[in-house]
C-alpha cells in the first residue's frame, strides 16, 4: 500500500522531504547563510555588511524608488542582498542587520536574500 502524500492545488504531490524543510529553524530559531535555500522565506537571517554597491533607480509596473545591492556574511558563509526603499540609504559596510519575513533566491549561481515587499530589514548594530 502506498503512502498517502498531500497534494498541492493543482493535484501534483507534494515530496514528503518539503514537509520538513524548516525542521532546523524551528528547532534553533535562527537562520544561517548554510541553511538558506533557493525559492524559499527567509526569517531570522543576521549577517554582517561587507560591502554595498550604488544606488540606482529602478522604474516598472510593480516597483518604483531606489535599490542597491550589497554583500553580507556570518560565520557558515557569505550572500548577495537586495536594498530597497529606505533601506537602500539606512544600511552601510560594517553594520549587522537581520532579514525578517524575506526571500532568498538564486542570481547567476549565486545565492541572493531579501526582505522583499512584505519583510523587514532590521539594523542590529551600526
Amino acid at each position: 500500500m502506498e503512502e498517502d502524500t498531500p497534494q498541492n492545488s493543482i493535484g501534483m504531490k507534494n515530496k514528503q522531504s518539503s514537509s520538513n524543510r524548516w525542521s532546523w529553524y524551528r528547532r534553533n530559531g535562527k537562520t544561517q547563510v548554510k541553511d538558506l535555500l533557493v525559492d524559499s522565506p527567509v526569517n531570522g537571517l543576521e549577517l554582517f555588511v561587507v560591502r554595498r554597491y550604488p544606488r540606482r533607480q529602478i522604474v516598472s509596473e510593480s516597483y518604483t524608488g531606489p535599490i542597491a545591492a550589497a554583500a553580507g556574511r556570518d560565520e557558515t558563509g557569505s550572500v548577495g542582498l537586495v536594498l530597497w526603499g529606505e533601506d537602500v540609504d539606512k544600511i552601510s559596510p560594517g553594520d549587522v542587520i537581520r532579514v525578517q519575513n524575506g526571500w532568498c533566491r538564486s542570481r547567476n549561481g549565486q545565492l541572493v536574500v531579501s526582505s522583499g515587499r512584505y519583510g523587514r530589514l532590521l539594523l542590529i548594530e551600526a
